[in-house]
């Protein structure tokens, strides 16, 4: 078990955010949402870039292998629109993709709003970093999270990264019984 602190990456992506001519709410929403249900200690590594495929990469790159960051979870650029291409970059960088976040996420978003189904939002790995690409929105964010967060402390520690530890509260990690 490792008991460092984790090291978080929140990238919004997003052309308009980028520019300071909209107010970043997916990051801010994320952090939010770490800081409710953690309770082991963590830093915040936040960025806002733009919608370039390279931008967006050497983000997640810098994130995960200079700054350490066990989990980076994106927002923004997961529609179908032309510059919507935050899950080609995570592909671009990854050495594995777990689809099973996705579909969940997706399953989940169904259940509110049928345009769901144009969300391409993916996970994957990238070293001892898990990458998780979220919506835009902050309720669809917290929707997204709350399906997929239980695994993602157990995904961390496949990895060999910090222990992370949620308020049972709220969200229950899944850990296989030894």
């Amino acid at each position: 078990m490792n008991n460092q602190r984790a090291s978080i990456g929140v990238l919004t992506v997003s052309d308009r955010a980028s520019r300071g001519e909209y107010e970043d709410r997916g990051g801010p929403a994320i952090r939010e949402y770490l800081a409710e249900v953690l309770t082991s200690p963590w830093s915040d590594v936040s960025r806002i870039v733009s919608d370039d495929q390279p931008v967006v990469e050497a983000a997640l790159t810098q994130m995960c292998d200079e700054r350490g960051c066990c989990l980076v979870i994106t927002t923004g650029g997961t529609g179908p629109a032309a510059r919507d291409l935050t899950p080609e970059a995570t592909e671009g960088v990854c050495q594995k993709m777990m689809p099973g976040f996705g579909e969940l996420m997706r399953k989940v978003s169904l259940e509110k709003v049928p345009t769901a189904i144009l969300s391409r939002q993916t996970a994957g790995i990238r070293g001892q970093s898990l990458i998780v690409n979220l919506p835009g929105q902050p309720r669809a964010i917290r929707e997204c999270l709350d399906a997929v967060f239980p695994a993602i402390p157990y995904c961390i520690d496949l990895l060999e990264g910090p222990y992370l530890t949620t308020d049972e509260s709220r969200i229950k990690a899944f850990r296989p019984k030894k």
